[in-house]
């Protein structure tokens, strides 16, 4: 397969990029890592008569310690945030979420921000920016605006974006003291998008969680938070009864499809069995026995 035809503009700056898409509108797609975008391109399931190629806009890469978050450019590459001594101490979670992603060359020139607005429902990022509340910054000719991780994701492959808005930084808030994370997910194949996966985040006081974070990837049309697991594991605590709970109540929030990978039935018992592990992995980093 071939993409449909189409014109690739290169700019230099962010500004100029930014006036391009206010000028193409809907015809126009930004293009970062295109570990996702040229798929859908060669499949025709995307055909824009302009792509605007983000990949000489240096200001957009980057990692920084922002106080009690780190701000991480849209144009980041994943690797490099696997890589970073940075992120794997203030936000564990995000960089055991990376490793997961695909394969080391994807990695390589995949983007934090191209994943998150491409919005596929199985990715890894989508769950663990809805556990870690990120908030996304959007910028257009017309302004920026930060948008709420919760808000961001609308259906599959969609997202609270304007076509002439770019997703320029991820704010990421630090992990508390106390706290311990786990991504596990399970896929037919290794590099495989995950038939389901579970992002979770637990913080402790005395061995008692005092905030609880889990989101799911792979079973249905958006990464989901698991909020009644959630208040479950905070009222309960992690003993085994209430991590049974907690993973039944995930099971039963989540709405997945069908497909040649798996049906929807065995995704839903994937969800418990993910969420379990993942609670369990999080309470022993935080030093919590189950």
């Amino acid at each position: 397969m071939k993409p449909p035809p189409l014109d690739i503009v290169t700019p230099s700056s962010l500004a100029e990029a930014l006036s391009l898409l206010s000028a193409h509108g809907d015809e126009a797609r930004p293009l970062a890592g295109g570990q996702s975008l040229v798929p859908l391109l060669n499949f025709r399931l995307s055909r824009p008569s302009l792509l605007v190629d983000l990949n000489r806009i240096a200001d957009l890469a980057y990692i920084k310690d922002g106080g009690d978050h780190l701000a991480i450019g849209g144009m980041t590459r994943e690797r490099a945030i696997e890589d970073s001594d940075l992120v794997r101490k203030e936000v564990p979670l995000l960089q055991e979420a990376t490793t997961q992603i695909a394969h080391l060359p994807i990695r390589s020139r995949g983007t934090i921000g191209g994943s998150l607005a491409n919005a596929d429902p199985a990715a890894e990022y989508p769950a663990v920016v809805l556990a870690l509340e990120c908030e996304l910054v959007a910028q257009s000719v017309r302004g920026e605006r930060q948008i709420k991780a919760a808000d961001f994701f609308e259906d599959v492959l969609t997202t609270a974006l304007a076509p002439d808005e770019l997703l320029t930084e991820v704010i990421v808030p630090k992990a508390p003291s106390g706290s311990g994370s786990a991504f596990v997910e399970i896929a037919r194949r290794h590099g495989d998008f995950a038939l389901a996966g579970v992002a979770a985040q637990i913080t402790f006081s005395t061995g008692t969680p005092t905030d609880v974070r889990l989101a799911v990837c792979g079973a249905g049309t958006t990464a989901t938070r698991l909020t009644v697991a959630e208040e479950i594991i905070l009222q309960d605590g992690v003993g085994a009864e209430a991590i049974k709970a907690a993973s039944d109540a995930a099971a039963q929030a989540v709405d997945p499809m069908s497909d040649l990978h798996a049906s929807a039935e065995y995704r839903r018992r994937l969800v418990g069995v993910m969420t379990g592990k993942a609670i369990e992995k999080a309470a022993r980093r935080a030093g919590v026995g189950v």
